[in-house]
C-alpha cells in the first residue's frame, strides 16, 4: 500500500476522495499547504497531493526527493505553482486536465448577472426592507458582445451559455478550437470591441498581467473584466486605478494574484492586512469569490476520480496519461 500525503485539503475535499477511496492508496489528510515550512509531512509517504496555492518549488522539490516521494498529484487542471524544471527526471508530476468546465464557466456567466443587474446590492437592500431601485439598473445582455480569452474546454462551454443569452462572441486564443461558436480576434480587436471580457486561459510567463494598464486603455469605456482562471493574469493595481476612473465598469475575481495565504480560509474575526484587497471589495462593482468556481459536486467527484486514478496507474505502470512534461 502506498501512502499520500493530501496537503491544503478541506471537509468537501475528504468527502469526495472518500467516494473513490482505493484499497491501495493509504490517504493522510492536512489542512496545511504544502511549501517549504510544511514539506516535512511528506516524509515517509510515497507520493504528496497538492492543490492551486501550494508552492512546489525547487526546495520542496528537493525535500520530496530525499523522502524517496516519486509523484505530485495536482487536483487541479493548472500547474504553474510547480517548479517542473527542477521536478524533471526526479519527480513525475501529474494533474487533473479537465473536470467540468460546466462549473466554472457558469459561475462566470453568474458574476457577470449579479454584476449587471445589482443583485448583490438588491439582496442586502431588501434585507434591510429596503425596496428603492435607485442605482440598480442594468443592461440586456442581448447583442451585447463578449470577448473570451481562452477558447479551451471552459471558454468553449462559456460561449455556448453565452450564445444562448444572444450575445455576440468573440474570441482570441493562440490555438484555435474548431467548436469555439464565435468568430476569433487578435487580443487588441477583442479588447476593443468587448462590452465584457472573460478570462479562461492557463497562466504561462508570457502571458502574466495580460489585463495591465495598457490593455485596460484599449478596452471601450465601461467594459467588464471577469477573471475565473489565475490571479496573475491581471495587474491589480492596473485593474484599480480603470475601475476607479471608469475605464473598467465592474470586475469579477475569482481569483486574486496574491490570495495564497487567504483563500480558502476564514479571516471573519481578524483584520486583513492586504489592503489592495480590501480596496476590490470596498468597491461596489466588484465581486471577489474566494476561487470557488470549481466547487461542484460534478467537479469535486471528477476531480477526485481522475486523482486517484493518476496515482494507481502510476504506481501500477510507472507512468500515468495525465502527466505533466516540459
Amino acid at each position: 500500500m502506498k501512502t499520500i500525503a493530501f496537503f491544503d485539503t478541506k471537509s468537501y475535499d475528504r468527502e469526495s476522495f472518500e467516494k473513490f477511496k482505493s484499497d491501495d492508496l493509504n490517504i493522510r489528510f492536512f489542512e496545511n499547504k504544502l511549501n517549504e515550512d510544511t514539506v516535512s509531512m511528506a516524509a515517509c509517504c510515497d507520493g504528496v497531493c497538492a492543490f492551486v496555492n501550494d508552492n512546489i518549488n525547487r526546495n520542496v522539490i528537493d525535500k520530496l526527493e530525499s523522502f524517496g516521494v516519486k509523484i505530485v498529484a495536482l487536483r487541479c487542471a493548472g500547474y504553474n505553482n510547480v517548479d517542473l524544471k527542477a521536478a524533471r527526471g526526479r519527480v513525475t508530476v501529474v494533474r487533473v486536465p479537465a473536470y467540468s468546465p460546466y462549473a466554472v464557466a457558469e459561475h462566470t456567466m453568474a458574476m457577470i448577472l449579479l454584476l449587471n443587474r445589482k443583485l448583490h446590492r438588491a439582496y442586502i437592500r431588501t434585507r434591510d426592507h429596503n425596496f428603492s431601485l435607485d442605482a440598480l439598473t442594468g443592461f440586456d445582455l442581448k447583442n451585447k458582445t463578449v470577448g473570451i480569452i481562452g477558447t479551451g474546454k471552459i471558454g468553449q462551454v462559456f460561449a455556448d451559455i453565452c450564445k444562448g443569452f444572444g450575445m455576440n462572441i468573440i474570441g482570441y486564443d493562440p490555438y484555435e478550437n474548431k467548436d469555439f461558436c464565435g468568430e476569433y480576434e487578435t487580443l487588441e480587436n477583442l479588447l476593443k470591441q468587448s462590452d465584457i471580457i472573460s478570462l479562461h486561459c492557463p497562466l504561462t510567463h508570457d502571458n502574466k498581467y495580460l489585463i495591465n494598464e495598457e490593455s485596460i486603455s484599449k478596452m471601450k469605456k465601461g467594459a467588464y473584466i471577469i477573471n475565473t482562471s489565475r490571479g496573475k493574469l491581471v495587474d491589480t493595481g492596473a485593474l484599480i486605478a480603470g475601475l476607479k476612473s471608469g475605464q473598467v465598469g465592474a470586475a469579477g475575481l475569482d481569483v486574486y494574484e496574491e490570495e495564497t495565504d487567504l483563500f480558502f480560509e476564514d479571516f471573519s474575526d481578524e483584520i486583513i492586512h492586504d489592503d489592495t484587497l480590501s480596496s476590490l471589495i470596498s468597491m461596489p462593482n466588484v465581486i471577489v469569490t474566494s476561487h470557488q468556481a470549481f466547487l461542484t459536486r460534478e467537479a469535486l467527484s471528477a476531480i477526485a476520480e481522475t486523482t486517484i486514478k493518476n496515482l494507481n496507474d502510476f504506481f501500477e505502470n510507472g507512468k500515468s496519461e495525465n502527466e505533466i512534461s516540459i
